[in-house]
């Protein structure tokens, strides 16, 4: 057999792990600015592997050393709209001596692929170049064109990739009216006769913010009333403490209805701790997303211990539902009080799609093809991807990146936690529905 005759031979179930592990082994650590390594080692390496199978990917640097590669599948009837496949190539930073493996090794161990980026999101980076590469090198084309992104930056709000490309280069995107991307297409195991995928169709927006208390400095000896910190400090304390208000989306309501039926019980988003107790590994993905919630992330005052500072400085994690912006707006102002200065870091838009249409009967159909017990239902995700970029040129964004996962797996925590890993299974999985999807979308 001729070494053609062998390439054409291998599959996208064949060389996706290995894909995803090299994925890995490039340290693509986001520390919102410049700091990190940057995507483009893994930009160029993602090109080649496109490159290989004829595609003429283009690599687009925002700043230096933070790249993004963008590429055209031609599709059998080019007069349809396209279909963008986005995924991001950085990573949040891990600290390895927290690991069992090497966050940046792509180990294999317990059946699945470890490492930082294993489901944020080099998975589906890898399970798209899998089936890109597997149709190209069979002749397979798509129905329609496809547009596949592989992003700077999107851990720090996409500013160097997506939000850069939709800004820059919009051509790009000619044609696209929809596109999938992370965090949705994962199984929710309900019983042996029923699992769920969730496919996401809604995102919260977002505010990081900084706030500022200045005060009057002093010598830390005296009694002392006009106190940076301690105003900060009290302001930030009524921020992180307080509960908003549980406000039920449509997506929220579709998914609890959803859920509901497969469980045989109602689930009350007005009882949050009865409802999220039947959540089981999921609850910390569907919580947060029942209300607006603001967490305090950084404190910085002072340089001397006895000395007060003039101004003491905090960062907020902010993140509203679709609908409720100046709501969440209003309520943090009532908390922080007149002495606290907040402004924008990184603000962006929350967004939201009906959970109806043909790509979504593509999704079920290829979900279902593949396990027998799948039912694909709608939810929204806390946080924010590079779809809110996209959707400022009217691409309909969806979070389907397929995984069948064992129950036991505590996939919600695997994001941006200590020893972030993927089944080996699940990106075979991912694979053949991808595949199908694409024929069928």
């Amino acid at each position: 057999m001729s070494e053609t005759d062998t390439a054409r031979s291998v599959t996208g179930e064949d060389e996706v792990v290995d894909l995803c592990r090299e994925l890995i082994r490039f340290d693509t650590s986001n520390y919102g600015d410049h700091s990190g390594p940057g995507e483009r080692r893994a930009a160029e390496w993602t090109a080649e592997k496109l490159a290989e199978v004829g595609l003429e990917p283009k690599i687009y640097e925002s700043h230096p050393g933070r790249a993004s590669t963008v590429a055209r599948i031609e599709g059998e009837d080019p007069s349809r709209p396209a279909l963008l496949i986005h995924g991001h190539l950085d990573v949040v930073p891990a600290n390895a001596d927290d690991w069992t493996h090497h966050p940046f090794s792509g180990e294999i161990a317990d059946g699945c692929v470890w490492g930082r980026g294993a489901v944020d999101m080099k998975d589906m980076d890898a399970m798209t170049l899998a089936v890109v590469r597997d149709r190209l090198r069979s002749g397979r084309r798509p129905p329609r064109d496809i547009v596949v992104a592989f992003l700077a930056d999107e851990e720090a709000g996409g500013t160097y990739g997506a939000r850069h490309l939709v800004d820059r280069h919009p051509e790009l995107f000619e044609g696209v009216t929809e596109a999938i991307s992370e965090v949705g297409g994962f199984s929710f195991t309900v019983n042996e006769q029923r699992r769920l995928y969730l496919i996401q169709t809604a995102e919260k927006g977002m505010h990081w913010m900084k706030l500022t208390v200045a005060g009057t400095a002093g010598h830390g000896s005296m009694i002392h009333r006009d106190n940076a910190i301690t105003e900060l400090s009290e302001a930030v304390a009524r921020v992180g403490r307080h509960k908003f208000p549980v406000r039920v989306t449509k997506t929220t309501r579709a998914f609890l209805d959803e859920l509901g039926d497969a469980l045989g019980t109602e689930l009350d988003p007005e009882n949050m701790e009865a409802t999220l107790a039947k959540l089981g590994g999921i609850a910390k993905l569907i919580g947060a997303t029942l209300s607006n919630t603001a967490n305090p992330t950084q404190l910085n005052a002072g340089y001397k211990v006895n000395v007060i500072p003039g101004e003491a400085t905090a960062h907020i994690d902010g993140r509203f539902l679709p609908g409720y912006e100046e709501e969440f707006l209003d309520d943090l102002d009532r908390l922080l009080g007149p002495h606290v200065r907040r402004e924008d870091l990184h603000a962006d838009k929350a967004v939201e799609t009906g959970f109806e249409g043909a790509l979504v009967e593509a999704m079920q159909s290829a979900l279902l093809a593949e396990d027998p017990t799948a039912k694909a239902i709608p939810y929204m995700l806390s946080g924010g991807t590079d779809a809110k970029s996209f959707d400022d040129l009217g691409i309909r964004g969806f979070g389907f990146a397929p995984l069948k996962l064992p129950p036991e797996l505590d996939f919600a925590g695997m994001f941006h936690g200590v020893d972030e890993r993927v089944p080996v299974d699940g990106l075979q999985f991912g694979v053949r529905v991808l595949d199908r999807f694409i024929d069928a979308s």
